[in-house]
C-alpha cells in the first residue's frame, strides 16, 4: 500500500492528490495527519496522475504539506450477517446503538451487481401495508418500487414508520430503513417508535443527520440496499426497505457534483440524476431460484409542491407508480392525506383478487376509483352552480365523496387495517350510491358483499 504526500489542493471536502498510478474509481481512501489522526474518503475520478478524493469526514486541520494519503485498493464494503437485525447504523455503518458491530459473515461491495433481467421473477404477490388508501386503491406488490411523493410540511415520517410497523408479508420478513439528512428530533423519533413498537427486532435502521457530512447521504442508500440484499438473497428474507428523503440524497449530490465543477444539468443537478437513481431503485426485486425478495418504498418531498421538478419526474420513470400525498387533505384534518386519485400502483392488478386478497378486490377498486372521481367533479360543479341545481343522483356521490374521505381514507397513526376489514368499509360508502351506478364490480359480488344491514344505514344516517 503506497502512501502518497503530493496533496496539490483542499477545497472543502474534495481533496486533489498528484503523482498517482493505477488507481480505481469508488476505491477507499486514509489520509493521516500529523498528529497520527487517520480520516477517510473515496475516489471519485481518477485520471492523468491525479486523483479527486471525496472524504467522509471533515478537511478542517488537514495540511496538504504534511498528510500523507493511501490508497487502499478496495471499494466500500458492508459487513453482512443475520446479526444486522435489531441494529441501529450511520451513513457509514458504524454502531449508533452502543454495540459492537456485528461479526459479519460476508464483506459485501455496496454498490451492488445489477440483476440479470433474464433472471428476474415478475412481482406479482400482496403485501399489506395496513394503510386502506394504499391496500385497497394503490397496492403494493412484493418485489415492486412503489413511492411516496410527498411535500414539506406533510406527515410522510409519520406515515413512513406506520408501513414500517404494519407491514405484513407471508414468510420471513424483514425491514431496512434508511433516513437521510434528517434532523435530530425526526432521528429520535424514528429510534423511538421502533423500539416502542417492537419493531426493531425485525429491521435495521440507517441514520444520517443533516449534521454528519454530505457523502454519508449518498453511501446510505447503498448500504440499506446491500444490507436487504443480503438478507433477501442469502437468507430468504422478504424484505421492505424505506428510503427518506430522496430529496435530500438528490441535493447531496447536486453539492457534489458542483464542488467537481460538472456542468450542471436541469435546476443544478448532475446530467446523470437519472442513472444514479436508477441504480437505487432497480435493486428492488424477485430473483429465480431465489426465495427472498426485496420490495423498496422510496419516499421524496417535492420542492414548491413540483411534481414536475427533476426529482419526482425522474423517480416516477424508475418506478412503477407513485403514492401522492395531498397538502389539501391535510389543512383538512385527513390522516394519512394520500390523494388516491393522481396515485398510481401500475402492478395493483398482479397483486389482488383471488387467492391474494379477495376474489371482489380488483372490481371493488376499480368502482371506489370511478365513484370517487364523479364525486371530486360534482363538488367542483356544486361551488359554481350550487347544491340545488344537483340531482339526487349526483348528490348521493357527493355523499360518498365525504364519507369515502372520512370512513376509506382517513385511519389513526395506529390503526393497523387488514385488507378484510378495508374491502369491507369500501363495500359500506359503496351502499350509498344507487344499485344502478355500480357498474365495475359484478352482480354476484353486489348480493354477497353490498351490505343492507344496520351497519349500512349507520352510514347513511352519519
Amino acid at each position: 500500500m503506497l502512501k502518497y504526500k503530493k496533496i496539490k489542493e483542499i477545497a472543502g471536502s474534495l481533496v486533489v492528490v498528484e503523482g498517482v498510478s493505477n488507481i480505481k474509481y469508488e476505491e477507499l481512501v486514509e489520509v493521516e495527519l500529523e498528529n497520527g489522526e487517520k480520516r477517510k474518503g473515496r475516489v471519485l475520478e481518477a485520471s492523468q496522475g491525479k486523483a479527486l478524493v471525496q472524504m467522509f469526514e471533515e478537511t478542517r486541520g488537514m495540511d496538504p504539506s504534511s498528510s500523507k494519503v493511501s490508497f487502499l485498493g478496495k471499494s466500500m464494503t458492508f459487513g453482512a450477517s443475520e446479526d444486522i437485525l435489531g441494529r441501529i447504523f450511520d451513513g457509514s455503518a458504524n454502531p449508533l446503538d452502543g454495540h459492537e458491530y456485528p461479526i459479519p459473515e460476508k464483506n459485501l461491495d455496496i454498490n451492488g451487481n445489477p440483476i440479470n433481467p433474464y433472471c428476474r421473477e415478475f412481482p406479482d404477490n400482496f403485501v399489506q401495508t395496513g394503510v386502506s388508501a394504499i391496500d385497497g386503491l394503490n397496492t403494493l406488490v412484493r418485489g415492486q418500487k412503489l413511492p411516496i411523493f410527498s411535500a414539506a410540511g406533510l406527515p410522510h415520517s409519520l406515515l413512513a414508520t406506520q408501513i414500517a410497523r404494519q407491514a405484513k408479508i407471508e414468510g420471513n420478513f424483514s425491514i431496512v430503513f434508511g433516513a437521510m439528512g434528517i434532523t435530530f428530533e425526526e432521528s429520535r423519533f424514528f429510534v423511538e417508535e421502533f423500539k416502542k413498537t417492537g419493531a426493531l427486532s425485525r429491521s435495521t435502521l440507517f441514520l444520517n443527520i443533516a449534521s454528519d457530512p454530505v457523502i454519508e447521504r449518498i453511501t446510505l442508500p447503498r448500504l440499506a440496499l446491500t444490507a436487504a440484499e443480503y438478507l433477501a438473497f442469502e437468507k430468504d428474507y422478504h424484505v421492505l426497505v424505506i428510503l427518506t428523503d430522496m430529496t435530500n440524497y438528490c441535493e447531496a449530490l447536486r453539492e457534489v457534483s458542483a464542488s467537481r465543477k460538472e456542468v450542471p444539468g436541469r435546476r443544478g443537478y448532475p446530467g446523470y440524476l437519472y442513472t444514479d437513481l436508477a441504480s437505487i431503485y432497480e435493486r428492488a426485486g424477485l430473483i429465480q431460484g431465489k426465495k427472498g425478495s426485496v420490495t423498496q418504498i422510496p419516499i421524496l418531498t417535492m420542492p414548491e409542491d413540483d411534481k414536475t421538478h427533476p426529482i419526482p419526474d425522474l423517480t416516477g420513470y424508475i418506478t412503477e407508480g407513485q403514492i401522492m400525498l395531498s397538502r389539501g387533505l391535510y389543512q383538512q384534518g385527513f390522516y394519512p392525506p394520500i390523494d388516491v386519485l393522481p396515485s398510481l400502483s401500475r402492478l395493483r392488478d398482479k397483486g389482488i383478487g383471488e387467492g391474494k386478497t379477495r376474489e371482489d378486490h380488483p372490481g371493488l377498486a376499480n368502482q371506489l376509483f370511478a365513484s370517487y372521481a364523479r364525486g371530486q367533479e360534482i363538488r367542483e360543479l356544486t361551488v359554481i352552480l350550487g347544491e340545488s341545481s344537483l340531482s339526487d343522483t349526483d348528490r348521493a356521490y357527493l355523499r360518498f365523496a365525504e364519507k369515502f374521505e372520512e370512513r376509506f381514507l382517513t385511519q389513526g397513526v395506529y390503526e393497523n387495517r387488514e385488507i378484510e376489514d378495508t374491502l369491507n368499509i369500501g363495500w359500506e360508502i359503496l351502499s350509498l350510491l344507487p344499485q344502478s351506478e355500480l357498474k365495475r364490480v359484478k352482480e354476484k359480488d353486489i348480493k354477497k358483499y353490498l351490505s343492507t344491514d344496520k351497519e349500512s344505514k349507520t352510514v347513511k344516517e352519519e
